[in-house]
């Protein structure tokens, strides 16, 4: 038998979220992997990925009037964040939220990343062991 998935409602209410963390000084990816399986958290995926700034000041095609003050100053030192991905309850959301600005020092800090999530209504494969 196929598993249809299930869809992520209690009494109409979303009960589920797809937490998405853009992390853009990846020296912190380990150490804060490290605090969610101590915490619990499991499943998460990892993404390479690059900012629009980073892309921009890399395409010497590029001619745009304000480009080269942005690129003075935005210069980007790393050539790749890490985007993460993890489907979590609600109730879960914010526990890691505060578990990544224990570990980034927090994401209002120039740099750090940035963090967000989307309610989800279906969810196929999730929690599985």
């Amino acid at each position: 038998m196929l598993d249809a998935g299930f869809f992520v409602h209690d009494r109409g209410r979303i009960v589920m979220q797809l937490f998405v963390l853009v992390l853009n000084n990846t020296e912190h990816l380990e150490p804060l992997f490290e605090k969610m399986l101590e915490r619990g958290f499991r499943g998460a995926t990892v993404l390479d990925s690059t900012g629009m700034m980073r892309v921009l000041s890399d395409d010497d095609n590029v001619d745009m009037p304000m480009l080269g003050l942005l690129r003075h100053m935005y210069t980007p030192v790393r050539k790749a964040s890490k985007t993460v991905f993890i489907v979590l309850k609600d109730e879960q959301v914010s526990e890691l939220s505060l578990l990544i600005d224990e570990v980034t020092g927090g994401l209002d800090k120039p740099n750090t990343g940035i963090a967000f999530s989307m309610p989800l209504s279906f969810v196929k494969g999730w929690g599985k062991k």
